[in-house]
């Protein structure tokens, strides 16, 4: 679960970490009272959305009154703002930011997330702030640095100076990066976050370390743990189809192919979606239904698959382990008669009970088409939109 920039200060606020004032606003008059409360006489403008790269689309702007704070506001508020990870379609922005203006001597950069390669929590850091880390990486990555930190030892004072010696903090300004990681790592492991990216880290014209932009995104399965986070959830940043799919506990994630796939088991959800590929099309969304699907819960997964108007056809591919065959496809057969189903419907059906879940489907009446394996339902069903087009 993501959360927008000034929640995420917020958060890493209670923890002790230096990020500037500032404010959010619903509304060019909110901007206002926002700016006011600041010192000023700079204010930067932004607009939250679950999306990097916001000030090349626009969306972050620094200004010296509180006319511009207006005016930037209203020009935000309600825009589609396109970045280059919103996509073409680009997000609405809801709310801004009115943040107090910063004297900005050096930009830094400085992440921390779950690396799977050591099995703990690393640092990424790099001098290389305010810019596309992606770029650097790719054409500079002598200088982005990793550090993997101990689980049963925490950030140790060596740890902390190591980085800071990578980003070029000396003195009084490595005393500081010290105590910054430090709280850091104790706001990532405690609210079990999947990763907290400062982007950039400033160094002050005054001489301090300031957090000038916080993204945070958090692990789902922990959340049970925190229901404050839970509360943060913006439903308008994620896609109405996932959003419905969490009300039944459904894996879904809307691609852009034609296939809609509804599969049983994250591995072999991945696997349905590349053999769709292998055989010419492409699938329309990831939609795991998990080991205990009733017909309610096919019922919706169907109304999900097809709440997508670029759906030309369904492959269903069930290894009944845990789920029993026959359930899946009475839920199949129901589905497809409430929703007057007129795409392509292919379903290969594996492990318990499947003879009698083929019997339930062949005698059902309807256009159902059959397969014996995974390589025979991508064929089946890539043939079937293309004749149907």
């Amino acid at each position: 679960m993501n959360i927008h920039e000034y929640q995420a200060k917020a958060v890493l606020r209670e923890f002790g970490v230096s990020v500037p004032n500032g404010g959010v606003a619903f509304s060019p008059e909110e901007a206002v009272k926002a700016a006011e409360a600041l010192p000023g006489p700079v204010y930067v403008v932004k607009a939250q959305i679950h999306a990097g790269g916001r000030g090349k689309g626009g969306g972050v702007k620094v200004v010296k009154s509180i006319d511009e704070v207006k005016a930037e506001a209203t020009r935000m508020l309600g825009m589609t703002l396109v970045t280059h990870q919103t996509g073409p379609a680009g997000k609405e922005v809801h709310r801004v930011y009115v943040e107090d203006g910063s004297n900005i001597d050096r930009e830094l950069y400085l992440s921390c997330l779950v690396d799977r390669a050591t099995s703990r929590v690393s640092f990424i850091c790099s001098t290389e702030g305010g810019m596309d880390i992606e770029e650097v990486a790719a054409k500079t990555p002598e200088k982005i640095h990793t550090l993997a930190i101990d689980p049963t030892k925490g950030v140790e004072e060596a740890d902390a100076k190591a980085i800071a010696a990578k980003l070029g903090l000396t003195g009084d300004l490595e005393a500081q990066a010290v105590d910054l990681l430090k709280k850091l790592y104790e706001a990532f492991t405690s609210k079990d976050m999947s990763l907290l990216e400062i982007n950039p880290l400033v160094v002050t014209g005054e001489g301090n370390l300031i957090c000038l932009d916080a993204k945070v995104g958090f692990d789902s399965n922990a959340l049970y743990r925190h229901p404050d986070i839970v509360e943060l959830r913006d439903l308008s940043e994620e896609d109405p189809a996932e959003v419905e799919a969490s009300k039944y506990d459904l894996n879904y994630v809307k691609l852009d192919g034609e296939i809609g796939c509804m599969v049983n088991g994250a591995g072999l959800a991945m696997a349905t979606m590349d053999i769709i590929k292998l055989y010419g099309s492409e699938p329309a969304n990831f939609l795991d239904v998990g080991g205990g699907a009733t017909r309610e819960k096919v019922t919706e997964a169907f109304k999900i698959i097809l709440s997508d108007p670029n759906v030309k056809g369904i492959l269903v591919n069930i290894f009944g382990g845990i789920m029993r065959c026959d359930i899946v496809a009475d839920g199949v057969v129901h589905a497809a008669k409430d929703l007057d189903l007129k795409v392509p419907l292919v379903v290969r059906l594996e492990g318990t009970n499947v003879d009698l879940g083929k019997k339930i489907m062949a005698e059902s009446g309807l256009d159902i088409i059959p397969a014996d394996n995974l390589a025979d339902a991508a064929e089946k069903v890539v043939k079937a939109v293309k004749e149907a087009a």
